[in-house]
């Protein structure tokens, strides 16, 4: 539609004054060199090309416009460092479109965790400061219980089966670990633990109803940046989807450490004993980083 209009603009009555005018000018030039040339128009094939200082002026106007655009579609609970490092990814059509699919559905459902939990992982530590991460997939889907943070539920809720066995396991391998009596993680968190779920939100009492739409990019795109952009950071995987997910870590810069599940279905088959929360303090005090006490809850 572009060419064929600027065809017919052409052929059209005021372009052929435009071009009369402009023979008549040129002639009258050729007659007259003293007499000033008519300056080409802005948008004339041969017009000077543009400066590289305009074109770094075009550039950093276009990014100032799609970050802007991105903060008005960031949800206002998110942490700032991690809204500068993922700004990319709002302003991307699929963000836009998981943030109204998830407004809907808390018009017409109960939706966990609450609006203002959703990024709690982002609120508890900078974007840089994280050293290790533990993938969840979907987040608790009874009362009270979902508050952000994958595997951690709000006190007074106990703790559910698969955190249970985690504080086995802990008991095991940090010696002078005891079960703290509740299952909010949020001492972790502050101290570089990334808990990220897969899934951020879901229907009440429906597991998994918001898969698929959205959540998993997003929290790809998460994973991809701290791989991309931090060093020696150790990635708990736990079950064939958090390793799936983890694919994609450059292990090379990052310590991948791998188990089953610690569902009640498979922690006997190989989460037991695999004393990933000693290994992972080994290997950041081997690059120089503090330990994360796992007894701080």
């Amino acid at each position: 539609m572009i060419g064929q209009k600027t065809i017919n603009s052409f052929f059209s009555p005021v372009s052929k004054k435009r071009v009369s005018k402009e023979l008549n000018d040129t002639e009258e030039h050729a007659k007259d060199p003293k007499k000033q040339k008519p300056e080409l128009e802005p948008h004339s094939p041969c017009a000077a090309p543009l400066s590289s200082e305009q074109l770094d002026r075009i550039a950093r106007n276009k990014r100032a416009a799609l970050e802007k655009r991105a903060s008005a579609q960031t949800p206002s609970e998110f942490g700032e460092s991690w809204r500068t490092g993922l700004s990319a990814e709002f302003a991307k059509p699929y963000f836009k479109q998981l943030m109204t699919f998830v407004s809907d559905e808390r018009k017409r459902h109960t939706v966990y965790p609450p609006a203002e939990h959703v990024f709690t992982w982002t609120q508890t530590c900078g974007i840089r400061d994280v050293k290790v991460v533990i993938l969840g997939q979907d987040p608790y889907h009874g009362p009270n219980q979902a508050h952000g943070l994958c595997f951690s539920v709000k006190r007074p809720v106990p703790p559910p089966p698969s955190l249970e066995n985690m504080y086995k396991e802990l008991a095991s391998d940090i010696e002078g670990f005891q079960h703290p009596g509740h299952g909010d993680l949020t001492g972790w968190a502050e101290q570089g633990v990334l808990l990220l779920n897969a899934v951020l939100t879901v229907r009440a009492h429906q597991a998994n109803s918001h898969k698929e739409r959205g959540w998993e990019v997003f929290t790809d795109a998460v994973v991809q940046w701290l791989s991309n952009n931090l060093e020696g950071v150790v990635f708990m995987l736990w079950g064939a989807y958090a390793q799936k997910k983890g694919a994609a870590i450059n292990r090379k810069r990052h310590h991948v450490l791998q188990a089953v599940h610690p569902s009640p279905l498979s922690a006997h088959r190989g989460f037991f004993g695999c004393r990933h929360f000693s290994k992972a303090n080994d290997l950041l005090q081997s690059a120089g980083k503090s330990p994360i006490d796992w007894k701080a809850l």
